[in-house]
């Protein structure tokens, strides 16, 4: 398998955009990052979307986007894996490249999430969990949650604020983000008074769904001689599952698929998970930033909350983490989570994150879940000189 590399990023701002279509939506992202990569020749286009057939009422987007940003005849088609799909449409166009099919490809993660209102989009969003045995009785993606961070705070006993710090830090990295939805800080005490969502969850431990779309351009080394950018290298990309419904899994608190997925990942691309600069989860809520965390082997079981009080994961601590709010301070728009992720990495790696930059950044490492860690899919991204 060949190299592959990150030649061109675009993203749009993540919000509420009521006045713009989804394909209007992913062809700004689109277009942004074929101009930043010289606009070359596209062979495939790999979109990552969830909840367009329901929402907006429409399938087929691969010809969709494709059709709609002039890239006709090409091979194109849509991945679906929850809010992880994003990410795993990234490897499907990492794999394209590596096994020489292809030279050149954008993968675009979209959501329209605005496309309807009221209960029925809770109910689409639902559709990620298991039908029978979980939506139907009606458990919710932020029900799962809150039954999670319920059980946590029974196997280590803390306060039940104490999850706050996660929060209180991506809020504060988001402040220099001129994409995402929230950057004022917030102050640990205003979290605390929060109200109740789903009991012990309180709505600043929900990220906020959101309208996004974020695109990248992967090609080989070769092909990207000429490149203005320092090239960014997809070294390590992996994928893996778990059970879907939460009661099938043997412990609950286990996130299993974070540790073979990321084990894959690193095998692949050489490394130790410890050698990674700085890290991009999926803190979708803030339970799911500590399962991860404990589930990659970053902190022990039942201390990442500790860990992060002493700011390990601080922009100058051990392993800075989401280094430009994550999902809870740039806003979940779902499938296109992923790609923001990697967008943000490479912004990074190449030194051009701004006042978010974390110092000599030379590798990251991105981890995106797919419902409570149902689907994990991980990227290990390097900067080439």
């Amino acid at each position: 398998m060949r190299e592959v590399v990150i030649t061109g990023i675009g993203q749009v701002p993540v919000g509420e955009h009521w006045e713009i279509s989804l394909r209007s939506l992913a062809a700004r992202a689109i277009q942004a990052a074929r101009h930043e990569a010289g606009d070359p020749e596209i062979q495939g286009l790999y979109v990552g979307n969830l909840l367009a057939p329901t929402v907006s009422h429409q399938s087929n987007l691969g010809t969709l986007l494709a059709d709609n940003t002039a890239l006709k005849g090409i091979e194109s088609w849509t991945v679906e894996a929850a809010d992880a799909s994003g990410a795993a449409a990234l490897r499907m166009g990492y794999l394209a490249v590596a096994s020489e099919l292809v030279d050149t490809v954008v993968v675009i993660g979209v959501e329209k999430y605005t496309d309807m209102v009221g209960p029925k989009l809770e109910a689409a969003v639902s559709q990620m969990t298991d039908y029978d045995y979980e939506a139907m009785e009606g458990l919710t993606p932020t029900g799962q949650a809150g039954l999670l961070m319920q059980r946590y705070l029974h196997e280590y006993p803390q306060p039940r604020h104490g999850l706050g710090v996660f929060p209180v830090l991506m809020h504060a990295n988001a402040g220099h983000n001129p994409n995402a939805m929230y950057r004022k800080p917030i102050k640990r005490e205003t979290y605390a008074r929060a109200e109740l969502t789903n009991d012990p969850l309180n709505m600043f431990d929900a990220a906020p769904y959101a309208d996004g779309a974020a695109a990248a351009i992967l090609t080989t080394p070769e092909k990207a001689a000429d490149f203005n950018h320092p090239l960014v290298r997809i070294s390590g990309s992996a994928i893996s599952i778990d059970r879907l419904a939460l009661h099938d899994r043997p412990w609950l608190l286990g996130f299993d698929a974070v540790g073979h997925s990321l084990e894959r990942a690193c095998r692949l691309a050489g490394i130790l998970p410890q050698d990674v600069d700085f890290l991009e989860i999926s803190d979708t809520f803030s339970i799911y930033a500590a399962l991860t965390l404990e589930a990659a082997g970053f902190a022990p079981r039942g201390k990442s909350i500790e860990l992060t009080e002493k700011g390990e994961f601080n922009h100058d601590g051990r392993l800075p983490l989401n280094t430009m709010g994550g999902s809870k301070g740039r806003g979940h728009p779902l499938a296109a989570t992923g790609m923001y992720q990697v967008v943000e990495a490479v912004l990074q790696l190449r030194g051009e994150a701004g006042a978010s930059q974390v110092k000599n950044a030379r590798r990251g490492m991105t981890i995106t879940l797919g419902g409570p860690a149902s689907t994990v899919v991980t990227n290990v991204l390097e900067r080439m000189d």
